[in-house]
C-alpha cells in the first residue's frame, strides 16, 4: 500500500515511487560489473545509501591511471613551479625517463589508512587516479591543487574483486614513430612466458610506397612473396653487420623489463586480494600486456617472488627463446612489416616440462589482429635458438 503526502495548495497525492527500490540486489550488482571503470563506480557510491552498500561488492574494475608522478614534482619548490604553469601541466604529466624510473611509477602504493569510496574518488572535481615514481610516501599526494590517489587506494575499499584491469597511460618503452613493439608477459611467482612482436616499420600498403631500404639498414626486397617462405625463412647476413640483431636484443632485454617492473609492483593489490581470479596489467599504447590467471596469482601468495638486487623489479629467470624473422611481412588489410620479429620465451627450467614455445596457437593468440596473424606466418619460417642468463 503506498504512502501519500499532503500538498498545501494541491491536495494530497501518492508519495512517488522510486522504481530502483524495485531491482534486486542481484540486477544492480550486474549493472554495476558491466560498468567496471572504478571512478563511474565512484560516482555511483553517493546515489545513495543502497548504491554505497553494493558498490564494494563489484566484482569486475577497470581502473585507468591518469598520470604518472615523480619524486621531484612532489617537492615543495617543484609544486610552485608547477602552479606557475596551469594546473593542467600538474595533472597530466607523463614522466617516462629512461627504462626502469618509469616502471617504479607503479610503485607509489598504499598506506594504511581506508578512505571510503566515494570519498577516495570524489574528494574533488580535479582529484586524479596517478602513481607516482620512486620511494614517496604512500597515500594521498596533494599537488597542484589536484588530489591523486593510486591503485591500490581505491581497491582496498573492494571485497569481492575477481577480475581486475589496470591500464597505464602509455607504454614504458620509448620507440620511435612507426616502429612496432608489442609484448605479452605471463606470471606467477616468476616469468611463466613471454613473447614479443616487434617491426623496424609498419605501414599500410594502401597508402605508402614500400622504401627501398628498412630501417635495420639492409635492402628489403619487395616482391610479394618475400617474408612468405621464398627465401627459406633465413636471416640475411646484413642482420648481424648493420644492427638489426642488436636492436631485436634491446627490443627483448627492455620488454623483459618492463614485464617483470610491473609485476614486482602488483605483490600489494594481489596479497590484499584473495579473491581475484584474473589481473591484466596494460597501458592505452597497447604496447606490453601483463595477465596473471587465478593458478598464477595463488602461487604468488604461496611462493614469493625473487626481486632483482639491481632495481625495483622481479628477477627474470634464466631464459630459452626462439626467434623467428621475416624482412618483408604483408598482413590483411594491407598492413605491410618490414624487419619482421618474433620472439618467444620462456624460463630454461620449464621449457621441457610446459608446451613447445613453438606452438603457434599459444604465440598467435598473444596478440590481437592483424598482429596474431603476423605470428602465425613468423613460426612458419626458420626458427633461431637462443639463450639468455637470469637477470
Amino acid at each position: 500500500m503506498s504512502s501519500v503526502y499532503s500538498d498545501p495548495i494541491h491536495g494530497t497525492h501518492p508519495e512517488p515511487i522510486d522504481h530502483f527500490d524495485r531491482l534486486p540486489d542481484s540486477l544492480l550488482l550486474l549493472v554495476f560489473n558491466m560498468i567496471g571503470d572504478v571512478k563511474a563506480l565512484g560516482r555511483c557510491c553517493v546515489v545513495s545509501r543502497r548504491f554505497h552498500a553494493l558498490v564494494p561488492q563489484v566484482e569486475n574494475v577497470v581502473v585507468r591511471v591518469d598520470c604518472v608522478i615523480s619524486d621531484d614534482d612532489c617537492s615543495p619548490s617543484s609544486s610552485v613551479k608547477s602552479r606557475a604553469a596551469g594546473p593542467f601541466s600538474t595533472l597530466f604529466r607523463l614522466v617516462f625517463d629512461g627504462i626502469v624510473k618509469p616502471l617504479q611509477a607503479l610503485g607509489q602504493f598504499l598506506g594504511p589508512e581506508r578512505p571510503s569510496l566515494n570519498k577516495t574518488l570524489n574528494t574533488s572535481s580535479s582529484s586524479s587516479l596517478s602513481v607516482g615514481l620512486g620511494g614517496g610516501e604512500d597515500g594521498e599526494m596533494d599537488q597542484g591543487g589536484v588530489t591523486h590517489h593510486s591503485p591500490t587506494q581505491v581497491l582496498r575499499n573492494f571485497n569481492e574483486l575477481r577480475f581486475l584491469r589496470i591500464e597505464l597511460p602509455g607504454g614504458e618503452l620509448g620507440i620511435d614513430d612507426g616502429v612496432l613493439l608489442k609484448w605479452r608477459a605471463d606470471f606467477g611467482s616468476t616469468l611463466d612466458s613471454c613473447v614479443i612482436l616487434g617491426a623496424a616499420s609498419v605501414f599500410n600498403n594502401v597508402h605508402f610506397q614500400v622504401p627501398g631500404h628498412g630501417n635495420d639498414g639492409f635492402c628489403i626486397n619487395n616482391g610479394s612473396n618475400v617474408g612468405n617462405g621464398d627465401d627459406n625463412g633465413s636471416i640475411p647476413e646484413s642482420f648481424y653487420t648493420n644492427g638489426g640483431l642488436k636492436l631485436r636484443v634491446v627490443w627483448t632485454i627492455s620488454s623483459l623489463i618492463a614485464a617483470s617492473a610491473r609485476h614486482y609492483l602488483l605483490q600489494s593489490i594481489i596479497a590484499e586480494h584473495k579473491t581475484l581470479d584474473s589481473l591484466v596489467l596494460t597501458d592505452a599504447d597497447g604496447q606490453g600486456v601483463l595477465c596473471m590467471n587465478g593458478e598464477q596469482l595463488e602461487e604468488l601468495r604461496v611462493k614469493p617472488l625473487s626481486a632483482s638486487s639491481a632495481s625495483k623489479r622481479t628477477l627474470v629467470p634464466a631464459l630459452n627463446m626462439r626467434l623467428w624473422y621475416a624482412p618483408h611481412l604483408d598482413l590483411p588489410d594491407g598492413v605491410v612489416l618490414q624487419g619482421a620479429t618474433l620472439v618467444a620465451i620462456r624460463p630454461s627450467e620449464q621449457s621441457a616440462s610446459k608446451k613447445e614455445v613453438s606452438d603457434a596457437s599459444w604465440l598467435s593468440s598473444a596478440f590481437e589482429e592483424p598482429y596474431g596473424t603476423a605470428a602465425k606466418m613468423l613460426v612458419k619460417r626458420r626458427t633461431y635458438c637462443l639463450e639468455m642468463n637470469s637477470f
